[in-house]
């Protein structure tokens, strides 16, 4: 009688037992499915921060480093079947007519916008976009950092890092680069290659007309020529050389003198 009652019980606990097992499996079963929906919100999470933190440290160090290219330039030298033509100068080093016309040409009001001309965005909007309305500091962004072509996301990340440049570096280290990545000829980049290419003089000790005539040449640097300007170079440069001596008058070159 003890002997069927402990039979009894041990198959109930037998059972018991493979039913806690059967449920402890479907538990994990249910555990282990794959939820690949929170699986990639986690991985670009992951890779949205690598970017941020990417472009942070780019940012940052190409506020105190020189930048050794641009894709710009590896993109022309890879055209061209040869290096291109640079030599890097300090703001020291180039003459301060040329950093006051290159800021007359392109972007009159540097000093005052935090890196986006809400004027000159309004005025280009009223003449449908018949007029550029880029800033200096956006061109830096998109010869440093990004690539030439006009895209939506080429744009977007340009808007996003153009706030970024100005709040870490000072205005006149925007415009030291600026002036030694702009192309001024085919294959010439920097404000030095350009002296010397157009005008056999270091970028220190170009004139004002010189400097003027290299600041007309930057909207379409293939098209024209600084040594043998066309008529209406001629003219634009003579624009820049009066715009140069009115920023210098009324103060808008004091952030990079």
């Amino acid at each position: 009688m003890r002997g069927r009652i402990a039979d009894g019980m041990a198959r109930k606990s037998s059972k018991t037992s493979s039913r806690t097992r059967k449920t402890a499996k479907r538990g994990k079963a249910v555990k282990a499915r794959p939820r690949p929906i929170r699986w990639l919100l986690r991985r670009l999470f992951w890779v949205a921060v690598a970017v941020v933190g990417l472009a942070a440290l780019a940012v940052v160090g190409y506020a105190v480093l020189n930048p050794p290219t641009t894709p710009y330039m590896m993109t022309e030298a890879r055209r061209m079947g040869r290096s291109v033509d640079q030599q890097w100068v300090s703001a020291d080093q180039i003459a301060p007519a040329m950093l006051r016309s290159a800021v007359a040409a392109e972007d009159a009001n540097f000093c005052t916008h935090w890196g986006f001309d809400m004027v000159a965005i309004r005025a280009a909007l009223e003449t449908g976009g018949a007029r550029g309305a880029s800033t200096i500091s956006q061109q830096v962004v998109k010869n440093v950092y990004l690539w030439h072509g006009r895209s939506w996301l080429r744009k977007a990340l340009e808007a996003l890092l153009t706030p970024a440049v100005e709040a870490v570096w000072s205005k006149r280290r925007i415009l030291e680069v600026y002036l030694n990545v702009a192309e001024f000829d085919e294959g010439v980049f920097g404000v030095e290659a350009a002296a010397r290419h157009y005008f056999g003089v270091s970028a220190a000790r170009l004139s004002d007309t010189q400097a003027a005539r290299l600041a007309a040449v930057l909207p379409a640097p293939k098209d024209r020529s600084a040594s043998r300007p066309t008529a209406s170079v001629s003219r634009r440069a003579g624009s820049i050389r009066d715009g140069a001596a009115t920023i210098a008058r009324d103060g808008r070159s004091d952030c990079f003198e």
